[in-house]
């Protein structure tokens, strides 16, 4: 073997090495069948969350608030106008007390003659304000009111019966019948307003709800 062939095979002598690959550069990922991802939600135009506002009462439900604050407020001034005409009506409930047995002491139909004024007395002081309580249950769309308030109107009327036939009397006792008898018309009219469908149906709902203000939508400037 010549010394030109050990040359040629001589792996330091001008031999080429071979040369790596260069990198490939990295592909994004591709969602399932090579579909792009979705976008994103909108921040902005959204509807708002339910929030409870609070909206006007039907007009039949301002007609029988009115319809009751004027009643009460007759039905206070009648109880006034009664404490006033206290003394110048006991003689008169003394007659109608001794007018059912006359055979008593007069000290005894003068006690019972205060017993007689103080108890109706106190029943419309009582009566006024159990109504104020209830209209103000009714204002708050609290269920059932109607029954109870139905239950004072009764009762109402019965006080007013009483009063009429043993304090209410004389001269001084004809106008406080005028002022009892529109406090009660008043409170009728307060009742049938407050029976109405429109009336129902606010108290049914208990709560107005609304729809908060959404975000507004942004405006891009080109």
């Amino acid at each position: 073997m010549t010394t030109s062939d050990l040359e040629r095979r001589s792996p330091g002598n001008g031999a080429r090495r071979p040369v790596a690959p260069a990198p490939q550069p990295a592909t994004a990922p591709e969602t399932g069948e090579g579909r792009a991802a979705p976008a994103r939600p909108p921040l902005s135009g959204k509807e708002g969350a339910p929030i409870i506002v609070k909206r006007p009462a039907p007009a039949s439900v301002r007609m029988s608030q009115l319809s009751w604050v004027l009643s009460l407020a007759v039905s206070a001034f009648a109880v006034v106008y009664l404490f006033v005409i206290r003394t110048p009506q006991l003689p008169e409930i003394v007659e109608i007390i001794r007018g059912v047995d006359g055979s008593r002491a007069d000290e005894t139909y003068e006690t019972a003659a205060d017993i007689v004024f103080w108890v109706v007395f106190g029943a419309f002081v009582a009566l006024w304000l159990v109504q104020v309580t209830l209209l103000v249950s009714f204002s708050n769309r609290r269920p059932n009111t109607r029954w109870w308030l139905l239950g004072t109107l009764l009762f109402q009327g019965l006080a007013f019966l009483a009063c009429r036939e043993l304090v209410a009397l004389g001269q001084r006792g004809a106008p406080l019948v005028q002022i009892q008898l529109l406090a009660l018309g008043l409170a009728v009219v307060g009742l049938l307003f407050a029976a109405l469908p429109g009336a129902l149906r606010w108290t049914a709902r208990q709560h107005d709800v609304g729809r908060s203000p959404g975000v507004a939508p942004s405006v891009t400037r080109d």
